[in-house]
């Protein structure tokens, strides 16, 4: 082999390791980013994900306490309602749903 056809071959193989070690950090890089643009997303998504569920969480609260707010008053109304009648009228008798007879 002559000097020529050896340096070649030896640029040949100085190219080669210089695309393998490139190919390499690319890689490692390239992967490196991607995890960490992976890892971004991922937390943008747990905090849009926290945030949706806490409004959530809020908006249930809120409707529950209306719930809770219309049925005590009902309620409320009902047992007002009962305690006048029995107030004014000066008798025991209870409605259809109620067990106490008129009291004779």
């Amino acid at each position: 082999m002559d000097a020529v056809a050896r340096g070649g071959a030896v640029e040949k193989e100085v190219d080669l390791m210089i695309r393998r070690r490139d190919d390499k950090r690319r890689e490692t890089e390239g992967e490196r980013r991607v995890r960490e643009l992976w890892a971004e997303s991922e937390a943008r998504h747990a905090d849009k994900r926290r945030e949706e569920n806490r409004l959530a969480w809020c908006t249930f609260h809120e409707d529950q306490a209306a719930r809770h707010r219309a049925v005590l008053e009902a309620l409320i109304g009902h047992h007002q309602a009962a305690a006048e009648k029995y107030r004014e009228n000066g008798h025991h008798e209870e409605d259809s749903c109620g067990s106490a007879q008129k009291a004779k």
